[in-house]
């Protein structure tokens, strides 16, 4: 039976977070279908255009069916990676993968009349750091001194100015050791540690903040809803150890309220999870903003606050 204007929820099965987004809308009554496009045989669709209209048609799962051009909302989680269904060799596969991302993925980030949140190619276009310390000291927003160079005399020369300074990889990648899967964290490091082999890549260094705390912000639509961070320690990076965490709720100064918004409607987000460090001269300066960032591990009145707002924005839809 298909669904009338649903919110279509695209994420992987285990995602908890887009739980609890789920279960509010479904205590609204608010109509919701849910899958994961990267998982072969998830959903079944038949896309048609032309003679005046957009893409419209069925779009079927093993539990629930819509309309593609029915759709209210779409919540663009945390998908996972498109892959081909089994059997194929390795050049079946991918050429079978290369048309599901550009063809189903293609289809859900074309759906008429509905409201994104975010839309993918919105939080791909947010997620280069070059770009985001761009735009987020066009906003007025404070950014650290940083640096991204292939250079290693300019590493060095950097870090004996502005020291102490830490290393921040530009993006998240696979990384294994020994076949053993690494995170590369945020680490300090000195001018005289500084090899060659900066080289081989470019690589990110920015000053350390003399910070009291680190502050998460969850922006929603036009709210804000801001997390300070302690940790019982001393680490550049708090998610090492959320055991030793403490969370509590913080207004945001007007300057950096401007800021976060002139840098959302700037990039086109609807979400935003903004990273900051607390200074221990009180100005909040900027990390990062994860386009698709966590929010649910912070304190249960701001994870409630945060799903009830992300509810609000998807039930409402566009405005009519």
């Amino acid at each position: 039976m298909a669904l009338s204007r649903p919110v279509v929820v695209v994420t992987e099965l285990d995602d908890l977070t887009a739980d609890l987004v789920i279960t509010e809308l479904h205590g609204r009554g608010v109509p919701v279908v849910r899958f994961d496009p990267g998982q072969p045989g998830a959903v079944t669709f038949s896309a048609y255009a032309g003679a005046g209209r957009s893409w419209h048609g069925p779009l079927v799962t093993p539990t629930r069916a819509f309309g593609l051009d029915d759709a209210r909302a779409v919540y663009y989680r945390r998908p996972s990676p498109y892959t081909a269904v089994a059997g194929l060799d390795a050049q079946e596969r991918e050429f079978a993968t290369a048309q599901a991302r550009h063809g189903l993925g293609g289809l859900l980030a074309a759906l008429p009349d509905c409201l994104y949140v975010n839309h993918p190619h919105r939080n791909a276009g947010a997620e280069s750091k070059p770009r985001q310390i761009a735009m987020a000291a066009r906003a007025g927003l404070e950014v650290p001194p940083t640096l991204i160079t292939n250079d290693p005399d300019a590493a060095r020369a950097f870090a004996s100015e502005h020291g102490p300074v830490v290393y921040k990889p530009l993006r998240s990648t696979e990384y294994r050791q020994g076949g053993e899967p690494r995170t590369i964290w945020v680490r300090p490091v000195d001018a005289g540690e500084i090899g060659d082999g900066v080289a081989a890549c470019p690589h990110l260094f920015q000053q350390v903040v003399r910070k009291t705390a680190d502050i998460r912000v969850a922006a929603v639509g036009r709210e804000l809803f801001a997390t300070r961070i302690t940790i019982d320690g001393d680490h550049l990076d708090w998610r090492l150890d959320y055991d030793r965490l403490t969370f509590a709720r913080i207004d945001v100064p007007g300057p950096v309220r401007s800021g976060i918004h002139t840098y959302l409607d700037a990039f086109g987000l609807a979400f935003g999870a903004f990273d900051f460090a607390l200074g221990h001269d009180g100005v909040w300066r900027f990390y990062e903003c994860n386009p698709n960032g966590q929010w649910a591990f912070v304190d249960d009145h701001t994870t409630k606050a945060i799903a009830t707002a992300l509810t609000d924005l998807l039930e409402k839809g566009l405005p009519t």
